[in-house]
């Protein structure tokens, strides 16, 4: 058998996938087997099998690895990552929910975070989602506003040296950062086309752009829920920063602060050190209220 070769996931079609080579060539390549575990960002052995064709052999150890899950499925969105951005907007209003779950995963990847407001030329709106997003400032995230349509310039420091990951709901301003940031991303996604047949796998999971040699940007496509089974009630409790100092103070150990006496984080919130907001996604978060569809 030849010396597999190295390559690093950039694309993902259901299970098909585009695997850069250290040359800068495409190979498109699926998994042995039936299951499927890459994610967009792993670098993998694969050997060709024919023109363009490869096999996935195996995938190197992964510093991170970004993804939601439910009972019973999970869905990879991103490996090696350093740095996730959430991307809300002025208009249509965004879910402070799905904001919440998406920083709580964040933190237990440990990776860097940021906000990005988008569509802050809508004046009005703008303020509305401003004042929506004070507790997560008052918590210490970084929250970046800008307009896509105007300039992304204030984006650029943020993301140099990192692999980012770009997260939002639907409707949100993704595209229009990624084509200002990337004028050629078109050209990309057509010749990512192309290499997978285009027309018959038009749904990728996420697309890895190089901005240069060493920062490099992942768009996925728009989510609307971010499941967390995969999170201990522990997990969760920590990806809520603010609680900290806070937890193991309650009278009771497994307190699971909802309606129980001498629960500390109930008490941060009556003495106004803990936003009451923040500690009602906690509760719906863990008990299941609310309940992604994925």
């Amino acid at each position: 058998m030849k010396q597999p070769l190295q390559g690093q996931i950039i694309a993902a079609f259901g299970r098909r996938y585009l695997a850069e080579l250290g040359d800068g060539s495409l190979l498109e390549c699926v998994p042995r087997g039936k299951k499927s575990e890459v994610a967009c960002g792993d670098l993998v052995e694969i050997q060709r099998t024919g023109k363009g064709q490869a096999v996935i052999e195996g995938i190197a150890p992964r510093k991170t690895l970004l993804y939601r899950s439910v009972a019973h499925r999970e869905k990879l969105i991103a490996a090696n990552i350093t740095q996730i951005i959430v991307v809300v907007a002025a208009e249509p209003s965004f879910n402070d929910e799905l904001l919440a779950r998406c920083l709580v995963a964040a933190y237990d990847q440990q990776l860097e975070t940021l906000i990005v407001l988008n569509k802050c030329d809508l004046a009005a709106q703008a303020a509305a989602a401003r004042a929506q997003l004070a507790p997560y400032r008052a918590i210490g995230y970084r929250v970046l506003e800008l307009s896509a349509k105007q300039s992304v310039a204030p984006l650029l420091p943020y993301l140099q040296g990192h692999t980012s990951v770009l997260v939002g709901q639907s409707g949100m301003g993704k595209s229009t950062l990624i084509n200002s940031l990337l004028p050629d991303a078109l050209a990309a996604t057509r010749e990512i086309s192309t290499a997978l047949d285009s027309g018959k796998h038009t749904t990728t999971h996420a697309r890895l752009y190089h901005l240069n040699a060493d920062s490099h940007l992942i768009d996925c496509p728009g989510v609307q829920a971010f499941g967390l089974h995969h999170l201990s009630f522990g997990a969760i409790e920590e990806g809520f920063v603010e609680f900290a100092q806070y937890l193991g103070q309650c009278r009771f150990n497994d307190c699971h602060h909802m309606h129980e006496p001498g629960c500390a984080l109930r008490n941060g919130v009556e003495v106004g050190k803990i936003d009451a907001r923040r500690l009602k996604l906690f509760q719906d978060i863990t008990s299941g209220n609310l309940k992604p569809s994925f």
